[in-house]
């Protein structure tokens, strides 16, 4: 069974799934869509018990020869970066640089040393000790936040542009910092011995990011030059697809971030395109490559989520054991706790917002780039704790912590009226 099959299947179900909760539940769809596949994957579970026939193996086995973690990591992610990216507000991201910048990449690496150091603490405990340094891998594969699942379930409340902005701006540009961190510690945990020392880590970061930041922006207002030229709805959004797959493509061939890539190219576009394209467009309806990218956001989306339930089965239970993931748990909200408070009390000192640092810390969800570098991780001996670590991080903050947002933000800024369009 190919990609392609197992493509065919997840939209089926995300189909199905989606329909049941449209018209009888009504949480977040992206929510609904990976407690279904959970459900699906604790009925599959059963199933084997019951009548013995090793259909969770079978599964497990089809979504290994998939290789669907490269495929998520290479493509799909890619282009859902690209369309988060259109509706943030560049403005506010330019205003807000500092925090941003700070928050991907400083709190990117403070989560990840304190939440490595806090795994590798309770594997101990728990009797089976993993190294420090793939304990490390694990933090860099949690640091990052999902930019799809906080852009989503943000969107439609009114929060202070300011606020809203650095989550989304940091969601968005973590990845790249996450990806790199990951590489990183990783050949570390590996052995090799000379890519921490004098500066490495910052080099390397500096060059992902910075990299990746004039690479997008370039092929970004190439793109928007071609756009404007062309003047014709169908060549732009050939143009835009181009440009993803490109740009994240070239980004890697030069060792560079290609999230970031792809996320600067979309915040070019999103700033130059929009106003030829609703030349192109009727009065009362949006321009053709906003609605493209919209549904191509919607469809990846259940897909993602989707897929993340589902990877449960790809655990082997008897190698793992539970109190590390339950620990992994609060220590994966201690860690973001102090990597946003941390950076913020420096910037801002005692003009930080407790109520902002609170959302921030709620707001750092675990999504679709965590779920594809677990998936990449080589084999080795503590490979599904690790997997298991962190797949129970991913659920806790997409289910728990997504499904509380709302009551959170009410809590803490008390208005939550959706955002009037347009505004």
């Amino acid at each position: 069974m190919g990609p392609l099959d197992v493509g065919a299947i997840l939209l089926l179900l995300a189909a199905l799934i989606g329909f049941v909760n449209q018209v009888y539940v009504g949480i977040p769809r992206g929510i609904a869509l990976l407690l279904g596949a959970l459900a699906i994957a604790l009925l599959f579970g059963i199933t084997d018990h019951v009548l013995h026939v090793d259909l969770v193996a079978r599964i497990r086995l089809r979504l290994e020869g998939a290789a669907l973690g490269r495929l998520l990591l290479d493509g799909a992610l890619a282009f859902l970066l690209f369309a988060a990216s259109l509706h943030v507000d560049l403005g506010q991201l330019r205003r807000n640089a500092a925090i941003i910048a700070t928050l991907a990449t400083f709190s990117v690496i403070l989560a990840t040393i304190i939440f490595g150091t806090a795994i590798w603490g309770a594997t101990r405990a728990a009797g089976l000790p993993i190294p420090l340094g793939w304990a490390l891998v694990a933090g860099a594969i949690l640091a990052p936040t999902d930019a799809v699942v906080v852009e989503s379930l943000l969107r439609p409340l009114r929060l202070p542009p300011a606020l809203k902005a650095a989550v989304s701006g940091e969601s968005l540009f973590n990845d790249g910092a996450g990806v790199a961190l990951f590489l990183i510690m990783l050949s570390l945990a590996q052995g090799a011995q000379d890519v921490v020392g004098h500066g490495r880590v910052a080099l390397a970061l500096l060059r992902e990011i910075a990299g990746g930041l004039v690479l997008g922006a370039a092929c970004g207002w190439v793109a928007s030059l071609a756009m404007r030229r062309a003047a014709e709805s169908a060549i732009c959004l050939l143009i835009s697809l181009a440009l993803v797959l490109g740009t994240y493509r070239v980004a890697l061939e030069f060792g560079i971030s290609g999230p970031i890539a792809v996320v600067a190219a979309g915040l070019v576009v999103g700033r130059h395109a929009p106003a030829f394209m609703r030349d192109l467009a009727a009065e009362d309806q949006p321009s053709e490559l906003v609605a493209f990218w919209s549904l191509v956001d919607e469809l990846l989306n259940a897909l993602l989520f989707l897929f993340m339930g589902f990877q449960v089965l790809a655990v082997e239970r008897t190698h793992v054991r539970l109190l590390p993931v339950l620990i992994a748990i609060p220590a994966a909200l201690l860690a973001r706790f102090v990597s946003v408070a941390v950076p913020l009390l420096l910037i801002r000192g005692r003009a930080a917002p407790p109520r902002s640092i609170a959302l921030l810390t709620w707001a750092g969800l675990r999504g679709g780039i965590s779920v594809a570098l677990a998936l990449n991780l080589p084999d080795s001996p503590w490979r599904d704790q690790l997997l298991a670590i962190c797949y129970g991080v991913v659920l806790f903050t997409v289910v728990v912590q997504g499904l509380s947002m709302k009551r959170v933000t009410r809590l803490l800024y008390g208005h939550l009226e959706p955002t009037p369009a347009g505004d």
